[in-house]
Order: C-alpha cells, then sequence, then structure tokens
C-alpha cells in the first residue's frame, strides 16, 4: 500500500527539487573536482565572495535564515571551501573558511542593503546554484553571472506591477465578500497607494512612513463613496475596501521569515525580522486611524463592524477563485517568473479552498489558518518541483489571500470607538493567525522537503556516469533556457564528505564504500 501511495504522489511530487532540498543536513557537499588552492588567499576569498552573494539574493527575497546559511555552505563547499562558518544576522552576511592550524582563516563579509521583492531574481539564483552543484561552472564564471543578476533591472515593467497589486486588492475585497463596487473602489485605491510609494520610496523616504501614507490612502476613498452612496445610488461597504488595502501593504511583510527564523534556530534574526513587521504594522494602523479621525472632524462616520463575518456555503466559490488570483496577482506584483504564476495560483486556490472549508465547520480563525498554511506548504513545495520554482514564491503567495487585514482594521476600529475589549480581541486573532499562517508554512515545506531525500547511489558505475555528464559549458547568460537538471540519482554520485556524529573530523566515501555498505 504505500508503495502503491508513492506512485501515486509521484506525479505531484516530481522529480526535480529546489536546491535547498537536495542538501541533507550534517553532511558535507559534493567533493568537488577541482577544488581551489586553500594556501591561495585570492581563490578562497572568490569563493566565499560568490557564495556571499548568492546568500544576500537569497536573505533579501525573504528566505529564512538557516536556509541561507546552508545554502552558502553548499555553494562555498562545491569549490573546496568545506570548513566555513556561516553567520547570517538579519542583514549582515558574514562567513570565515578556516584553513587549519597553521594559516589564518579567510573572512569576507557583506551587508544586504536592498529590501525588494523580486522572485525572478530568487529564481536565477536558484538556477545558478543548480549549476553549481553540476560543476557546470567555475567560481569567475558564476561570478559575472550573479553580478549580472544583482544588476539587472525587474523583468516586467513598473505599470505591470502596479495593475498587478491592484488586481490583488480586488480579488481580495471578492473574497472577504465584496461586490464589484468594492473591487472596483479597492482597484483604483490600491493603484494610488502604490504609485505614491513608488513616489516616496524615490525620495528616500523610510518604509514607515510609506505604510502609513498606504493606510491613510486606503480609507479616503472608501469613506467618500460611502458618504456619497445615496447620490451616487449604489451601496459600498467601506471595511471592506481598507481590508484590502491592509493585507496589500500587509504582503510585502517578511513574516514568514520572521517566524521560521525563530522556529528553526535562529531566534536574534526572527526578533529583528519581527520587530521590524510589528513597527511597519504599526505604520499602517497609524495612517488608518488618522483617516478616520479626520473623517469624523468631517461627519463622516463609517459603519459598525461585526465582531464576526460570515461567508456561507454560497460564496465559498467566489471566495476560493479570489484567494487563487488574488495569489497569481501577489506573484506577478512580486516579478515572479510567467512559470510561477500558475504554481501560485494553484496554492492560493488550495488555500482559500482548505480555509473556506475550515470556516463552515467552525474551527476557529487561527486553527483554520494553520490547517491552510500547511496545506499551502506542503503542496506548493511538491507543485514548485515541478515548475523548476523556489518554493518560497509558491508559499508566500498561497498564503496572501489569507492574511487578516479585516481583523487588523476591525481592532483598530473598536480601540477608536470605545470598544477596546472587542479591539484587543481583534487584534490578538491577528497576530495569532499571522503566526499560525507561517508556522504553518514552515511545517508544510519541512513535510514536502522530506517526502523525497536525495538518494546516495550505491553503483560505482554512477560516478562515471556523472563525471561524463558534468562536463562544464563554456558560458552561459542568465538569459539562457535552463538546462536540464541533474536527476536525483546522479546529482550525488561524486564522492561525498560525510560529517561523523561522534567527531568533528570528515571522512571521506567512495563509490567503492557506498557499494560495499549496500551489500552488508
Amino acid at each position: 500500500m504505500a508503495e502503491y501511495i508513492r506512485r501515486m504522489l509521484r506525479p505531484l511530487a516530481g522529480s526535480r527539487r529546489a536546491t535547498i532540498d537536495t542538501i541533507e543536513p550534517l553532511t558535507s557537499p559534493l567533493s568537488p573536482r577541482q577544488p581551489v588552492d586553500l594556501t591561495d588567499d585570492a581563490a578562497v576569498t572568490e569563493v566565499l565572495d560568490l557564495a556571499i552573494k548568492v546568500g544576500s539574493v537569497l536573505l533579501d527575497s525573504g528566505t529564512g535564515a538557516i536556509d541561507t546559511q546552508t545554502q552558502i555552505r553548499f555553494v562555498a563547499g562545491m569549490f573546496g571551501v568545506e570548513r566555513a562558518d556561516v553567520d547570517v544576522t538579519y542583514n549582515t552576511i558574514m562567513v570565515s573558511a578556516r584553513r587549519g592550524s597553521s594559516m589564518p582563516p579567510v573572512t569576507a563579509m557583506r551587508t544586504v542593503h536592498y529590501r525588494s521583492l523580486d522572485f525572478t531574481r530568487l529564481a536565477q539564483v536558484d538556477r545558478l546554484i543548480r549549476k553549481i552543484r553540476s560543476l557546470a561552472v567555475t567560481p569567475g564564471e558564476a561570478h559575472e553571472v550573479i553580478d549580472d543578476i544583482i544588476s539587472s533591472p525587474h523583468p516586467y515593467a513598473r505599470w505591470i506591477a502596479t495593475l498587478a497589486w491592484s488586481t490583488m486588492a480586488a480579488a481580495l475585497s471578492v473574497t472577504l465578500g465584496g461586490g464589484w463596487l468594492v473591487a472596483v473602489v479597492a482597484f483604483l485605491t490600491t493603484a494610488f497607494i502604490d504609485r505614491m510609494n513608488r513616489f516616496l520610496n524615490r525620495w528616500g523616504t523610510p518604509q514607515f512612513f510609506q505604510q502609513v501614507a498606504g493606510g491613510f490612502i486606503a480609507v479616503i476613498p472608501a469613506a467618500l463613496v460611502f458618504r456619497y452612496q445615496e447620490a451616487l445610488g449604489v451601496a459600498i461597504s467601506p471595511s471592506l475596501v481598507i481590508a484590502a488595502g491592509v493585507i496589500v501593504l500587509l504582503s510585502g511583510l517578511s513574516l514568514v521569515g520572521s517566524v521560521q527564523d525563530a522556529i528553526t534556530g535562529a531566534p536574534i534574526t526572527g526578533v529583528a525580522r519581527f520587530f521590524e513587521l510589528l513597527i511597519l504594522t504599526g505604520g499602517i494602523i497609524s495612517g488608518v486611524s488618522v483617516a478616520l479621525r479626520l473623517l469624523e472632524g468631517t461627519g463622516t462616520y463609517l459603519p459598525t463592524i461585526t465582531s464576526t463575518t460570515t461567508l456561507g456555503l454560497t460564496d465559498a466559490p467566489a471566495q476560493i477563485i479570489g484567494g487563487g488570483v488574488a495569489a497569481a496577482a501577489f506573484a506577478l506584483g512580486s516579478y515572479a517568473e510567467t512559470r510561477a504564476l500558475t504554481v501560485a495560483f494553484a496554492g492560493g486556490l488550495i488555500g482559500a479552498m482548505v480555509s473556506a472549508a475550515a470556516a463552515l465547520i467552525d474551527i476557529g480563525a487561527v486553527i483554520a489558518g494553520g490547517l491552510a498554511a500547511v496545506t499551502v506548504g506542503f503542496v506548493g513545495g511538491l507543485l514548485a518541483r515541478r515548475a523548476l520554482t523556489p518554493p518560497l514564491v509558491v508559499a508566500v503567495a498561497g498564503i496572501t489571500p489569507l492574511l487578516p487585514g479585516l481583523a487588523v482594521y476591525r481592532g483598530l476600529y473598536g480601540f477608536l470607538n470605545e470598544q477596546t475589549l472587542d479591539g484587543f480581541t481583534a487584534l490578538a486573532s491577528a497576530l495569532g493567525i499571522g503566526a499560525a499562517l507561517a508556522a504553518g508554512v514552515t511545517l508544510g515545506e519541512f513535510l514536502a522537503r522530506t517526502l523525497r531525500r536525495p538518494r546516495i547511489p550505491t553503483r560505482p558505475t554512477r560516478a562515471l556516469l556523472t563525471a561524463r555528464s558534468a562536463l562544464r559549458p563554456k558560458r552561459f547568460t542568465r538569459d539562457a533556457d535552463d538546462p536540464p537538471p541533474v536527476p536525483d540519482d546522479v546529482a550525488v554520485t561524486e564522492p561525498m564528505r560525510a560529517l561523523r556524529a561522534d567527531s568533528g573530523s570528515f571522512a571521506r566515501i567512495t563509490a567503492d564504500d557506498l557499494t560495499a555498505r549496500a551489500d552488508r
């Protein structure tokens, strides 16, 4: 039965894993064919600088600190720098290569200054690591590629990203239960927020004040339409428009990375990211509260928000489709590759489906969000293998429609209208939902990653096949099509160095040793 289930899941799981899935814990990477001379400071520094550049792109894209450390150590080890200590803290990466007791270590450090979501850059670095893993490039060639990746502009025009964020807000408003008018107002409001924050970013405005401006703008159009709805002959629920705008502003924050760091053993980085998340969320709340106070001063009072928002079974199809569209729009707004949009749509669709089903049986928003996030992390990790997309893209996009934007606005409304208990309860619920989403995605990714471990071959002929298939091409560019990935049974056929559990030394494992162990 187990073998039958495994065969049924094989088309979904695929044979191509993200690079982080191919790295076993407590083992060093493949033994390099031509390792750098550890006595050459320039050669070692070149390898460390390459590994740090790769790590900086991963860290900037929201990858967890532990996964970033693993990837950096893997890249350095592929070129022979195996005894490397890696330290990743928030926006700083430091790598120190130990070269024995008779030579001083070589240390390199880099600070990650830029903070922008560009999933295409992340996917290109993922493909570069695949080439390094198959020994297809030299350190010099890899430096050229990573420099080109970092310096290249976004793959889409800026107006396409604005259109994507606006579409995401419109889809979210439908997911929350709004009609066509709510979707249109949310679309136009988010487009203005995006262009305004773009303008503020050009002037070097801190992100906190950009969030304040975004929260302020999210309230005004909905309130104006609500005030003059009788004259316009329409009916609108302004809370849904505001909640959609809040979710769009929250979606760009490192919620998953902060909780993942705290769970996986990087508490310092996790606390720093989480504190940044709280500060930027506070900026959104400040902007919304200022707008509400100004509206009350002009005699415009928004309708009271009920303590709960329930959607019936008839609303489930629109909620599910809206979740998929919102996830795909988020991926497009974050400059994801075309192949990732379909996978992101599937992740958002599945997450919204699980969330809607959990809401119908009334198990609580926190538990429902956690179950949906686990499903998104697990299924998204498997689907990402088929599309050669980093699982982080699918995970972050998939939980975006589930962010508690309405709970944040409900809590703020309660505090401003002498409903302190309801406001505190709503904000605590929003915090719990956010933590459940991030923790659930982390668990789902872990399950997907451990579903299919890299297999160690037991036949010495596999090493000969790898030696013939790992011929290095003379040149490749970032725009070239990604070559077929190294199969699972070939990817680890080079001699490996396994870390002994009882000592810190390394032992060489050859193909003959593997065959002998298999015979035993």
